[in-house]
């Protein structure tokens, strides 16, 4: 239940005051276990009930092909979770080596946050909703809450957060500290986004993402594919008609969002000049599958010229667990396709477009591997097909990790999805524009100024596992002090009697 309860800090409901509750649970749990076996009970029951709450929206994604595997809807969260949960043992048992006090507090928050960190390696990946994330409040507190996110990135958001909550129930110094922390964190952050004002320079494309609202069934079955395809036609010529009338001087680009074209627009020289004649001169970068031989596809990012020959193409690189590709222990497969990961990000500099960081839906989730090695953009686009998960908090977490990324990258980030919700973020994650979820309609917006490097853009993830390390080192010498100390005291009073 207290795993639950601390579900209730994600996005987007972000009601923070549930975590240091649900985290002060688990941490008397753990500590007044009577073994380490019961500790990491606990621990692992706590994690089952925050990713199988956090994570609900999975299901949804079993609902599409349900005549198939209707027996895999009770087990496709707690499935998820339980294979995560195990990773919230490690706290568990290793804050019990030092004794209670400030010393088991930072033990505790370095290592979940490197525990956390770890979830990079699971499979493809998994590190869905960090604990760094229930800071992302819509509007202005948000924007000034996750601002530290450019020094630590959201690992390092995670290690405050799991540190603040456990601080608040150690008496009223550590809740005062705590309070005069966040007002100098809030401080900071607000001073960042006032120095940062928002704002485009000359030349900038004006972006026209076009939301075309087909559901997951459609996708996948290609029912009413021709209605679909001009659809998305008509919505990019009135995109582009608007783009120029309102924003003159600006160059539109067309975003369509993954899966937006029913068919292989590599091999379809018709589709790609009926683009083009729609987008009336615009360029267009939009989703479609590309064969890769013997029954395997990509999942791919095309960019149209003006002209409608194909300018780049990017592979998704990154896969996503149970979907896209199948992990050793799972004997089935939950989608038709077999996809095949591309060759890795890269930076495309293309003509009206400027240089952009194409990506693929899962992919943008990833902190600190966003951006190609030495290929810095100007602006990172993802597009993708939340379609699956329906109506839910999994279209608005995901997005949630676009505006993170924003501001650890100091890069506009734009979000186009098939359903909703697309969006753009400028550098500092504010919200420039955003659609709404399941609704046919277009995002016009000028792109925003990318800013100058941030720290962590030079350091990456090293910050914040630095920064995790450093804790669990100083709480091993803080508690091997104690223990020093309490044994001479212990031999005095031998020695006194």
């Amino acid at each position: 239940m207290a795993g639950c309860i601390a579900a209730l800090s994600l996005p987007p409901l972000c009601f923070i005051p549930a975590l240091p509750l649900a985290l002060g649970v688990l941490y008397q749990a753990v500590g007044l276990a009577p073994t380490k076996r019961q500790a990491a009970l606990w621990a692992f029951l706590f994690g089952m009930g925050f990713y199988t709450a956090g994570l609900y929206w999975l299901t949804n994604a079993i609902l599409t092909r349900v005549e198939e595997f209707w027996w895999a809807v009770p087990f496709a969260a707690p499935g998820v979770a339980l294979l995560i949960a195990p990773l919230f043992i490690v706290p568990a048992l290793l804050c019990r080596l030092v004794p209670e006090g400030w010393p088991r507090l930072l033990l505790f928050a370095g290592s979940w946050t490197l525990a956390d960190m770890a979830r990079v390696f699971y499979f493809s990946g998994f590190p869905w909703n960090p604990l760094g994330s229930v800071l992302e409040l819509p509007g202005y507190v948000g924007d000034v809450l996750i601002q530290p996110a450019s020094l630590i990135g959201v690992d390092g958001l995670t290690f405050m957060v799991v540190l603040a909550s456990l601080a608040l129930w150690q008496g009223r110094r550590a809740a005062l500290g705590v309070c005069v922390c966040t007002i100098l964190w809030c401080g900071w952050g607000a001073w960042r986004v006032e120095h940062h004002a928002h704002h485009s320079g000359g030349g900038k494309p004006a972006i026209a993402i076009v939301q075309g609202n087909v559901p997951e069934d459609d996708v996948l079955e290609r029912d009413g594919a021709s209605e679909q395809f001009e659809s998305y036609l008509q919505l990019t010529a009135r995109a582009v008609a608007d783009a120029r009338a309102h924003l003159p001087g600006h160059l539109p680009v067309v975003i369509w969002p993954e899966s937006a074209f029913p068919g292989l627009l590599d091999e379809d020289e018709w589709a790609r000049q009926t683009i083009a004649t729609a987008a009336a001169g615009a360029p267009v970068l939009l989703g479609s599958d590309r064969r890769a031989g013997k029954g395997r596809w990509y999942n791919s990012l095309i960019a149209l010229a003006a002209d409608g020959h194909i300018e780049a193409i990017y592979d998704k690189s990154r896969l996503v667990p149970f979907g896209e590709y199948e992990p050793w222990i799972l004997p089935f497969h939950l989608l038709p396709a077999v996809v095949v990961p591309g060759p890795g990000l890269t930076r495309w500099d293309l003509p009206q477009i400027g240089r952009v960081g194409p990506m693929v839906c899962y992919e943008i989730i990833f902190s600190g591997s966003v951006v190609a090695s030495g290929q810095r953009p100007e602006w990172l686009l993802t597009i993708s097909n939340d379609a699956w998960y329906g109506n839910s908090a999994g279209p608005r977490q995901h997005l949630a990790t676009g505006r993170m990324r924003a501001v650890e990258e100091g890069l506009p980030v734009v979000f186009a999805n098939n359903r909703g919700v697309s969006a753009i973020y400028d550098a500092e994650g504010r919200d420039v524009g955003h659609t709404k979820w399941g609704k046919e309609q277009t995002l016009i917006r000028v792109l925003p100024d990318a800013e100058a490097w941030t720290v962590f853009t030079y350091i990456g993830r090293w910050g914040p596992f630095t920064l995790a390390i450093l804790s669990v080192l100083m709480a091993v010498w803080g508690g091997y002090g104690r223990k020093q100390k309490h044994v001479h005291i212990n031999e005095s009073l031998v020695k006194t009697r």
